[in-house]
């Protein structure tokens, strides 16, 4: 049977088991919007490219398959290219589908023409554009192959118009296979060999391809053997902060004490991660490319072992792999690090603790402090990025996987698409999405779409006015010369029941526990407007404090 190019894609997306796609509407992909409108594949309509790629990207973030995102060519494409550049660097399988000008339309610069295999080389692990709808079956099994196996991440389908309408006989779509790496019982026996001789051993778990049983099968290890385990940065989920072998975030404004403690191990496993610039401190807790630590690096994708760190013992080995094989592993009966264990994770909860005070009516440390008393711990936490972020990275203490959608990439904007597809994703679940006034206002209007889909998310801006992280910097490098960083805002509170939400103004401590109550109670979607001394721009330094000290 025929069939058309627009419909051999939805057919293959359902062979690979797609629930839903976020897009912004094209005309030159409408064959595929028709062909999607009855195939039961829910379609959440956004309102700008960046924050559609951005939801297609905590899809793959928290299931571990390929978020799907469709956008038109041209400028729909280059607005999406904020989203592939934050899967890209965080490792999330991702596909973008771009509707591309009439083949016999190219090479001619063309309305809204980009050549993608050029331009999107750097953003993606492959970039390819199909020119004949028979090959379409194989082109999509191979998205999704590369973008999950080894280090997963995001891939590009360039659609030609003309060709999404061709009449054509293929094949029919089958699921791709997933490639996976196994340890050999000889590299657990060797890393089996260098803890019994370690005393100052660290655990590192970072990356992606992690499942709900690795996670528990790595805390049962550490478990067993005592060991102190510490997170890359974003990576917060992947282990249980009050467990006592929790030893911190390796990431952004480290604990000095566990930063010590890193480059002092006698033994460093690093899990799942690549440790690259922040969980290293701007590659300073490991000497490159010959670390003083023994080092075990585990990954999944053999290029990654060795790249920057030359390892003692490297293995390529997906989290899930090589966890379900430490099983073979004896403890041993009185670990000679079990006290340095204990201690580290004493100073990880004195360094989690929030502070008391710091300037102006609003108390973030207290607004932290009713937040970990108030939220199950299944709630999902979404941010960008900004000094705003640093309470939530250093003072939520997550305890279970899939809990945490925010960029190790450093991109503004994404806690609120990620929101959206996080609640759509877990309707059940609370989704609180953390976000300064400047982070807000890139992606903000995909406050829009959650209203649009009934997504009741709870989203606090915390307004300082500033572009925060960049006024902290500049104080620090130019002290009192102020430039570029000021913001005008509007009303956050009155924009979310402009959308048809619910809007809170918080401007003393005391407001915000009722002012979130309200909130959760409305059943909408909310925005929780925090408005924050702008001196209070780390929790533990003012601006004047950093200024004076330049």
């Amino acid at each position: 049977m025929k069939r058309t190019g627009g419909e051999l894609i939805v057919e293959a997306l359902k062979a690979n088991g797609v629930e839903r796609v976020s897009c912004v509407p094209g005309e030159s992909y409408l064959a595929v919007l028709d062909a999607l409108k009855d195939s039961g594949i829910e379609t959440l309509v956004c309102r700008q490219e960046g924050g559609a790629a951005m939801m297609a990207d905590s899809w793959g973030r928290l299931t571990g398959k390929p978020g799907i995102c469709m956008v038109t060519r041209g400028p729909g494409a280059t607005n999406a290219s904020a989203g592939l550049h934050i899967a890209r660097q965080d490792s999330i399988p991702m596909i973008l589908f771009i509707g591309q000008v009439a083949r016999d339309m190219r090479e001619r610069e063309a309305f809204q023409e980009v050549e993608y295999r050029r331009a999107f080389t750097e953003f993606a692990k492959w970039v390819g554009e199909i020119d004949d709808a028979r090959r379409i079956p194989e082109f999509v099994t191979r998205a999704f192959a590369i973008a999950t196996s080894g280090r997963p991440g995001p891939v590009v389908l360039s659609l030609p118009e003309d060709m999404l309408i061709d009449e054509v006989e293929a094949p029919l779509a089958k699921p791709y296979t997933p490639v996976e790496a196994h340890p050999g019982p000889s590299q657990i026996a060797a890393l089996g060999e260098m803890l019994a001789a370690a005393k100052r051993p660290l655990v590192v778990l970072g990356g992606t391809r992690w499942s709900e049983t690795s996670v528990a099968g790595i805390r049962a290890f550490a478990e067993k053997f005592k060991l102190p385990v510490g997170c890359s940065f974003r990576r917060q989920m992947l282990f249980d902060h009050t467990h006592p072998s929790y030893a911190g975030d390796v990431g952004i404004g480290v604990n000095p004490a566990l930063a010590r403690e890193v480059k002092e191990a006698d033994l460093l496993v690093l899990l799942g991660g690549r440790f690259s610039e922040m969980p290293s401190s701007s590659y300073t807790l490991m000497d490159i490319p010959y670390p003083t630590q023994k080092l075990v690096h585990i990954h999944a994708d053999p290029s990654e072992l060795g790249r920057i760190y030359r390892s003692d013992l490297a293995i390529c080995a997906a989290p899930d792999e090589f966890v379900a094989a430490l099983d073979a592993l004896e403890a041993p009966t009185a670990p000679v690090w079990s006290a340095r264990t204990e201690a580290m994770h004493a100073a990880y909860m004195s360094w989690s603790t929030p502070p008391k005070t710091s300037p102006g009516p609003v108390q973030m440390g207290a607004i932290m402090d009713w937040i970990e008393e108030n939220t199950p711990k299944t709630a999902i936490f979404t941010n960008g990025a900004g000094n705003y972020a640093t309470w939530l990275h250093r003072f939520h203490r997550f305890q279970a996987f899939n809990t945490q959608s925010a960029p190790t990439s450093g991109s503004m904007g994404y806690g609120l698409p990620a929101a959206v597809a996080a609640k759509h994703l877990f309707p059940e679940r609370e989704v609180i999405c953390f976000a300064g006034d400047g982070c807000f206002m890139m992606h903000g209007q995909e406050f829009a779409t959650a209203i649009r889909y009934n997504l009741p998310i709870i989203t606090l801006v915390i307004n300082n006015g500033i572009y925060g992280t960049i006024r902290m910097h500049q104080e620090r490098e130019y002290p009192g010369r102020v430039s570029a960083t000021d913001l005008t805002n509007p009303d956050f509170a009155a924009l979310a029941r402009a959308y048809g939400g619910h809007g809170e103004t918080v401007e003393t401590t005391e407001e915000f526990a009722p002012a979130f109550e309200r909130a959760r109670a409305s059943g909408k979607p909310a925005i929780i407007e925090i408005k924050l001394d702008p001196e209070a721009i780390t929790p533990t330094r003012t601006l004047t404090q950093i200024r004076d000290k330049s």
